[in-house]
């Protein structure tokens, strides 16, 4: 692990938001496309704003999140509504973007159709990670009902998921996918992630679900 510690939060945003670009950039120059693999929640925001405006081949860039509330995309808790907020705007405009939201009455239903269309699309170039004070990553929250699935080696790409506090059901990406990403990042905020981080690298990522990508991964930090 690749710890960054920043002096504030627009540096982290500004630098996270350049390697990011860079990272898809060095990529495009030698394959035809790039997968990003983004977060939702607002703590992303400002990474987004930057990234937005970037010159990039967005038109040969897939968007994809992590995990996404079972909601519709207008929806104030859905992560997609935060994405074309502030991601698909600007020149990042052109990328393809991959929904997770189906409209299906449940996320069960959808997972077979949505790994196909994510299949191509692997592996991942670049992916940002979050993470809660619980330790969780995309929908990978400890005691969810299928978190020891959706964490084997050979999980399904994509998978419905449920757990206490969460709310709604989610759909995710598993642990495989997300842990065979070309670049892996940790976007973290404020002295209770930072401490949170600490714990997770002393335990199971099945207590712990983000420490199952810490060892390949860079870790950025701002106060």
């Amino acid at each position: 692990m690749e710890f960054r510690n920043y002096p504030d939060r627009e540096m982290l945003a500004l630098s996270l938001a350049d390697c990011i670009a860079s990272q898809l950039a060095q990529h495009l120059r030698s394959n035809e496309r790039a997968t990003l693999c983004v977060p939702g929640g607002t703590s992303p925001a400002p990474v987004f704003e930057t990234l937005s405006g970037t010159d990039l081949d967005w038109d040969r860039v897939t968007v994809v999140l992590g995990d996404e509330r079972w909601v519709d995309g207008d929806h104030k808790r859905s992560n997609s509504r935060l994405l074309r907020r502030h991601l698909l705007k600007d020149k990042a405009a052109a990328a393809h973007y991959i929904d997770l939201y189906t409209g299906d009455a449940s996320p069960d239903p959808a997972t077979e159709a949505l790994a196909a269309r994510l299949a191509p699309h692997l592996p991942l170039t670049v992916v940002l990670l979050g993470m809660g004070n619980d330790m969780h990553t995309a929908s990978l929250f400890p005691g969810a009902d299928q978190l020891a699935a959706a964490m084997a080696l050979d999980a399904p790409p994509v998978m419905a998921i449920r757990a206490e506090g969460a709310e709604e059901p989610r759909i995710t990406l598993t642990r495989p996918v997300l842990a065979e990403a070309l670049n892996i990042h940790v976007l973290i905020m404020g002295p209770e992630k930072r401490e949170a981080l600490e714990r997770a690298q002393k335990l199971d990522p099945i207590e712990a679900p983000i420490r199952a990508f810490l060892d390949q991964a860079i870790v950025h930090w701002a106060e």
